[in-house]
């Protein structure tokens, strides 16, 4: 127990004296998952608004599909992500191997599914009344569209930041094709599983506590974002 107790407390230090080595794993942590998140939101997003008011062959097949992908592990997305960029694969040529964008990429991949089905959940639980009023008082289908992404902005929201929350917290993908270098593809994540297994278990557990506070203020976000829509 006392062991436990001091780790804490060096933890504790690490967070509060804004540890060099702390700070840079947690930018780069945050600077690729948003990276992730933004590509994701800009194309899951109008995705998720198409899928849902049109109708077309194969639909069913689709959200199926989607739905199927939300559950994909992270190691299974990495390792066909290495085997892609790696110098024998069709993307070798673009040496993204053990680059921060290659993490990013691979955290879009697995993060673009779930922000393309809770963008259309978000659609079909829109107030439709106000597009058909809307339409009744001669919006263009621009406006109309315009008006919708409005009255859906919390829950759209609430998606990129479930997004967010599912990528800053993956370690097989950001370990597979980032290489845990330091300093450069380092992240939360993979910094925690190799501190403990060298035994500096005071600076994984800082990275941890870090790791937990965001994942509280991403858990909080999308609750605060549904009660007010």
């Amino acid at each position: 127990m006392s062991f436990l107790l001091e780790s804490l407390r060096e933890a504790a230090l690490l967070l509060i004296s804004l540890d060099a080595d702390v700070c840079r794993v947690a930018a780069t942590s945050l600077v690729i998952s948003l990276a992730a998140v933004l590509m994701a939101s800009l194309v899951g997003i109008p995705l998720g608004i198409l899928v849902a008011v049109a109708r077309f062959p194969g639909r069913s097949l689709l959200l199926g599909l989607l739905n199927a992908l939300m559950a994909m592990p992270t190691v299974v997305v990495g390792m066909l992500l290495y085997g892609m960029l790696s110098h024998r694969g069709p993307l070798g040529e673009w040496h993204l191997l053990y680059t921060r964008g290659a993490i990013a990429i691979g955290q879009f991949l697995l993060i673009f599914p779930l922000i393309w089905n809770l963008s259309i959940a978000a659609v079909r639980n829109a107030d439709w009344r106000i597009d058909y009023t809307s339409r009744i008082l001669g919006a263009s289908p621009l406006q109309r569209g315009l008006v919708l992404m409005d009255e859906m902005r919390y829950a759209l929201l609430a998606a990129a930041i479930v997004g967010f929350g599912r990528a800053i917290s993956e370690v097989g993908i950001a370990m597979i094709v980032g290489g845990n270098i330091h300093g450069f593809t380092r992240t939360m994540t993979t910094a925690i599983a190799l501190e403990t297994a060298r035994g500096d278990f005071e600076f994984a557990l800082a990275l941890g506590i870090l790791l937990l506070l965001i994942a509280f203020v991403v858990t909080f976000g999308p609750q605060q974002l549904q009660q007010k829509s």
